[in-house]
């Protein structure tokens, strides 16, 4: 198997996975806001991901967040991969992914007239094996800043910052996005955003820039412990 092939596995997983826990899912555009101080968030979720090469997943996975201090909460998700290639004579493999990272600094806070402003850094550290398509193979970094401002049941955030990944066959890459959302009774949220990303690499899928336009949601099943 040829080293660009193995990049190319690796990066189709991982960025599905990145571009899923970047975000407050199903977006993949994020928001300054951390969670209360003292407070903590349990999430588990899957990915996956089909090209006509092979089918990537990420997941199970679990996410926890911790209001450690005012204006900051930390972040970490823990995830299996699996690769399952198009052509059955190319072996699976499945085990441990890159773990993630974060830290979320709300640095502005939002008033009448001033949006929140604030970065959520990202680590994703090398634990999936690199030689079996299931991690990169060194630490990367996603780099933004976000920022939100709502107007009654309306809210609205967005904007980017740069990943860097120092590996063979990838590139640092500019990504964007923004997204506006309303609350529609005590139970619905829903928005739509436009995302957009730069060109990952040569020895990955997205060889290309890409912008997005999508829409989703949230349903509140019980509020608020749930």
């Amino acid at each position: 198997m040829s080293t660009i092939k193995t990049i190319a596995k690796t990066v189709c997983a991982l960025m599905v996975f990145s571009g899923a826990a970047m975000a407050g899912p199903p977006f993949q555009t994020d928001d300054p806001e951390p969670i209360d101080y003292g407070h903590y968030e349990f999430y588990t979720f899957g990915v996956t991901d089909g090209t006509g090469v092979e089918t990537d997943t990420a997941g199970p996975a679990v996410e926890f967040n911790w209001g450690a201090l005012p204006n900051v909460h930390l972040h970490a998700i823990v995830p299996a991969a699996a690769i399952f290639p198009s052509d059955h004579s190319e072996p699976r493999e499945f085990g441990l992914g890159d773990i993630e990272l974060g830290i979320k600094y709300r640095f502005v806070q939002e008033s009448k007239h001033r949006p929140m402003v604030g970065t959520f850094v990202m680590f994703e550290i090398p634990t999936g094996n690199f030689d079996r398509g299931l991690g990169v193979g060194k630490t990367w970094y996603t780099l933004p800043i976000w920022v939100q401002k709502s107007f009654g049941p309306w809210t609205t955030y967005g904007g980017g910052g740069v990943t860097v990944v120092n590996q063979t066959g990838y590139r640092n890459f500019p990504f964007a996005g923004w997204l506006v959302q309303r609350d529609i009774g005590k139970k619905w949220t829903l928005g739509s955003e436009v995302f957009y990303h730069g060109p990952e690499g040569p020895g990955t899928p997205q060889t290309r820039p890409a912008t997005l336009v999508d829409a989703g949601g949230y349903y509140k099943f019980r509020d608020p412990g749930f």
